[in-house]
């Protein structure tokens, strides 16, 4: 994330892409070796350049992007505007917690990840077993930080409160007509800071079925909202959450 891989990466990237500009560039995670200042100058330089309209970052703490964005604000510099954040029905503490003050104070954008938790909410991992063929198999074998997945949600320890999470959703969509990877997805996009839902695929025929979440999401009720986070369980306590800069 140095000042000289920033820019020549872009323009590499751009060639490749035979584009003059992108309209947003991320800094894809967090990198402590390269001071922040250098980093917010360089994507700063890109979008003077007209290589970029914006910048956001991926993965980064909440206290990392107020401090890019006030560094920006003191040396009169473009700011990010989004962050590219894991956000899914297993994991929500950073979403919905961590990165509340930013929605509140800087408008973030949001472009979030994995919202099928790689495939174990799609519903093919509801007996607790990792099916021959699936990503979670190639994530179990593939040994290093991949294989510790799997075991997060089907370990000896969480087995069996991830089968009765998977086993309700299920429930839930069955009840309103749906699959549970489309409730799960609507689940995800439902939330008012959301912007942008990245979606992976393994067949094509997966596209069709899952871009259906749109239709469950125009269905979509404070009721119907309320009864899935009933289910499961794991909403964060705001009342733990650091003071938002708005109201110091």
């Amino acid at each position: 994330m140095s000042r000289k891989h920033i820019i020549e990466g872009c323009k590499n990237s751009l060639k490749r892409l035979q584009l003059d500009y992108v309209d947003v560039i991320f800094a894809h995670r967090p990198d402590y070796r390269v001071p922040l200042e250098e980093q917010v100058r360089a994507f700063s330089w890109l979008i003077d350049n007209g290589l970029a309209w914006y910048w956001g970052t991926s993965e980064w703490s909440a206290l990392m992007f107020e401090e890019a964005c006030q560094i920006a604000e003191k040396l009169h510099l473009h700011a990010p505007v989004v962050e590219q954040c894991q956000y899914n029905m297993f994991v929500r503490e950073r979403f919905e917690k961590e990165h509340k003050p930013l929605f509140e104070r800087r408008g973030m954008g949001t472009t979030i990840w994995s919202p099928l938790a790689g495939g174990f909410l799609a519903g093919k991992y509801n007996d607790g077993n990792i099916p021959e063929g699936s990503r979670g198999e190639m994530m179990t074998k593939s040994g290093g930080l991949l294989a510790s997945i799997p075991n997060r949600y089907f370990g000896a320890e969480n087995k069996e409160k991830t089968i009765k999470l998977l086993t309700t959703v299920a429930e839930i969509a069955k009840d309103i007509g749906c699959t549970q990877a489309q409730l799960a997805l609507a689940w995800s996009i439902a939330h008012h800071d959301c912007s942008t839902a990245l979606l992976g695929f393994s067949r094509v025929s997966q596209i069709d079925e899952n871009l259906k979440a749109i239709d469950v999401l125009e269905k979509w009720t404070p009721e119907l909202e309320k009864r899935i986070n009933d289910a499961l369980g794991n909403t964060p306590n705001m009342e733990l959450n650091w003071r938002t800069w708005s109201q110091e």
